[in-house]
């Protein structure tokens, strides 16, 4: 195994062959956020990155003090100021005329809830930052509690009974700052999940991915059917996965069948959702309800604008 590299080590030559993510982290077995580094890691490429990581199971993974597993310069930040840091550091970047990219990855709980100021501020100020937010719909790292990501129908840890909220629609408000792109990812699907990483990496200005992440700790689901879950999600049309351009343009990126029969499946395999006994058949009007707004969005027609007399 390669020998971890310290915190904030200026990155060299002699890093760039290392994973983003190392051997010997602390992550679950079938985490969603491993799946992600290793894709992260093939999309970066020879590019000069610079993470920030805010509280989270991304910051607990790093391991202890002096050592890291993350193989290019990573800074920890607390839950709410990840966006404020990355953009100071992609300032100083721009100043010192360095192309180096840099990329938060953050959890649903710090970025649907107590990072969300920094959050739309920096995304409204148009900071060149690539914002990755892997969700596992809970605050995994602290025992999982309810996030405002946590899925009608689902318990949580400081839930006696099931949420009835539905799940907030970040990628609509990322969407609503018109920054220049905005992307949900499903880690099952590789070839997309690779492509949209390199076309985020590519591009400049406030960038935001949402990742759907399996944690078998708090989803109460087998560790080698994360791929698996995330496929019927898709399928289901439970999870859309889609692209939007400058806040206007939405393209939707793989079509679902709408499959009842993946939904119910995907709620059997996380005992999260058992103790509450929903079904595919309580969460369809939403799910419908969603994709036919998405299918206004990606087919409208905007009408031209009449000159008032």
């Amino acid at each position: 195994m390669d020998e971890p590299v310290l915190c904030g080590m200026a990155q060299t030559a002699l890093d760039r062959p290392d994973p983003l993510f190392r051997m010997g982290n602390t992550n679950c077995g079938g985490c969603g956020l491993s799946n992600l580094m290793q894709m992260l890691r093939h999309a970066v490429a020879d590019r000069r990155v610079q993470l920030v990581i805010p509280a989270c199971c991304g910051a607990v993974a790093a391991g202890t003090f002096p050592s890291s597993t993350y193989g290019v310069p990573t800074l920890m930040t607390t839950f709410a100021s990840a966006a404020a840091s990355a953009s100071g550091i992609a300032s100083v970047a721009q100043l010192n005329g360095e192309d180096t990219r840099v990329i938060c990855v953050a959890g649903d709980g710090g970025t649907y809830d107590i990072g969300f100021a920094t959050l739309s501020a920096a995304a409204e100020r148009n900071e060149d930052i690539l914002y990755i937010c892997y969700d596992n719909e809970i605050y995994g790292n602290t025992g999982g509690q309810r996030s405002s990501a946590t899925p009608a129908g689902a318990i949580t840890s400081n839930l006696s009974a099931a949420k009835t909220e539905q799940k907030k629609d970040i990628l609509a408000i990322m969407a609503a700052h018109r920054i220049p792109y905005a992307a949900s990812i499903s880690l099952a699907h590789a070839d997309d999940t690779v492509r949209k990483l390199r076309r985020a990496l590519d591009l400049k200005g406030f960038r935001f991915l949402h990742v759907l992440a399996p944690c078998p700790t708090g989803w109460k689901s087998e560790p080698a059917l994360g791929m698996e879950l995330l496929r019927l999600a898709v399928r289901s049309g439970l999870f859309p996965v889609l692209e939007i351009f400058d806040g206007r343009r939405h393209v939707i990126n793989i079509e679902p069948d709408f499959s009842d029969e993946a939904l119910d499946m995907y709620l059997s395999l996380q005992r999260r959702f058992q103790k509450s006994g929903i079904s595919a058949a309580d969460l369809r009007p939403a799910i419908d309800r969603h994709w036919q707004n998405l299918r206004q969005l990606s087919g409208r027609i905007v009408p031209a604008r009449r000159t008032v007399q």
